[in-house]
Order: C-alpha cells, then structure tokens, then sequence
C-alpha cells in the first residue's frame, strides 16, 4: 500500500515566475492560494531567515485548500552553532511563533545545516534528542538537512533512524547524496532544473524521479540511489515530500506541477 506523494517548490514568492508561473495580472497576494491549487506542498523557506507572528501561520492556513501540506525551514539561528547540545532555546523559541497554527498543514520541519558544520556524533545526538516529538498537541517530524561529507557513515544514519528523523535527500546537486531511508516518511530536494527544459528537467530525468519517489511511497529504497547503511526493510507505505529546489528557479514549478502529473 502506497503513501501519499506531496510535491513542490521552495517558497511562493519569486518575480521571474509572474507571467510564466503565475498569471501577469494575479495579485501579488493571491500567489499563495494559486499556488496552493498547482502543487501539493510548499517548503516555507522565509522562516530560515525571519521570524513570523501567529497571525501569518493562520493566514497561510487558511488561504491553502484541504489536504495540503507545507514542510518547514527551522530557524538557521537554531542550526548555525558550534554547539548544537546548546540549542533548546532557540528550538523553543521557533515554534513560539506560531508554528503549530498550521494544525493539518504542518509536514516536517527542515533542519538546515551549513555546509562547513561536521558529524560530531555526540553533539548530534544531543540536537536530535532536544527536537519536541509534539507542539500544542500537534505532532511534529523532523528532518535533517547535511551539507558535509562527514555524514556519509553508517554511524550518523543509525542514530537518525534511532530518531526518526528522516535525512533530506539532495538531488542533482554538488551537496552530498544520502539516499539512505530513516524515518517513516522521505523528503527530497532536488536541484538540477535548467532553463532550456521547458519543464526544467528532461522527460527521463523527471520520470526517473517520478519512479524513485513511487519506490519511496510504496516503501521501498530506489536501487539507482547512493545508500551509505545497510538498507532499512521494506514499510508499507511512507509518506513521500519532493522540492524542485534552486537550479533555474524559474522553471521550478513547471518541474514540480510535471512530476505531480508523472506520479498521479
């Protein structure tokens, strides 16, 4: 039995994409909800940057139709440290803002790290152990985005799926690939769009990764996918969230709403 395969973008705010994405004359504050109706999820990415108030996690809310699902930047203020062990603060701090306001609308939490931060196990281990497994009520996952080749050990996979904290995926670019499944749902971001494709990837790339992220949901591993542990067995089914990140951004949603059709 397969899970759900939630597709989409970083943010929904970009200039290029008015006129190609967006209709030219859509008000700037419609964007939301247009883009809400041509993808399936949304990485809110602001809140890496900025802190917001309740009202705008309502506000996203409710301007997103039924069933919809945004993923989450953590606040870099939490991630960009020496030591990791001291961010409990900072995470308490995040989700004071609102987060929970997105009730049913809230996937995974995208814990960014930047690409000089190293595996330390130890101090890994201590951040992981800080993230809330629920927030107002609300449950809450978590995923773990590493940008240093020192992540690629069986170590650090161990102690994610200890966790469940699920390792991003990052595709088509020059970030480290760890294709390795540790929680009970997979979260890719891939990156090599390009402005000559008028969907940003090929017809074989994009059907390639149609079939990985059907693999994942079905709750398999794709075998053309680097993994740096023994395989996790089989599940019956994950929940599966793919972003058409970075590259030619402008050709980003053209990818996503492409990979929506190729996986419905």
């Amino acid at each position: 039995m397969s899970g759900t395969i939630r597709i989409g973008v970083g943010g929904w705010t970009f200039d290029p994409w008015r006129g190609v994405f967006y209709p030219a004359d859509l008000p700037q504050k419609r964007e939301l909800e247009f883009a809400s109706r041509a993808l399936t999820s949304i990485e809110i990415n602001g809140t890496y940057y900025s802190t917001f108030k309740p009202d705008s996690w309502r506000k996203w809310r409710d301007e997103t139709p039924d069933g919809f699902v945004f993923t989450v930047k953590g606040s870099r203020f939490t991630t960009n440290r020496r030591i990791l062990a001291e961010a409990g603060e900072s995470i308490e701090r995040f989700f004071k803002t609102g987060v929970s306001e997105l009730k049913t609308k809230l996937g995974p939490i995208n814990w960014q790290f930047a690409t000089s931060k190293r595996f330390d196990p130890e101090d890994f281990a201590a951040f992981l152990k800080l993230l809330p497994s629920s927030v107002d009520g609300l449950a809450i996952r978590h995923a773990v985005e590493v940008r240093h080749e020192s992540f690629k050990t069986p170590d650090f996979i161990a102690l994610a799926r200890a966790h469940e904290v699920a390792v991003i995926i990052a595709g088509d670019c020059e970030y480290p690939e760890i294709a390795d499944v540790t929680a009970p749902f997979v979260y890719a971001r891939i990156m090599g769009t390009t402005e000559t494709e008028e969907e940003g990837y090929s017809n074989a790339a994009l059907d390639r990764w149609a079939k990985r992220a059907k693999t994942w949901a079905a709750g398999g591993s794709p075998e053309d996918l680097p993994a740096v542990a023994a395989p996790k067995s089989e599940a019956a089914g994950r929940e599966v969230f793919l972003y058409v990140i970075s590259g030619a951004k402008e050709r980003n949603p053209a990818a996503a709403m492409a990979l929506i059709e190729r996986v419905g």
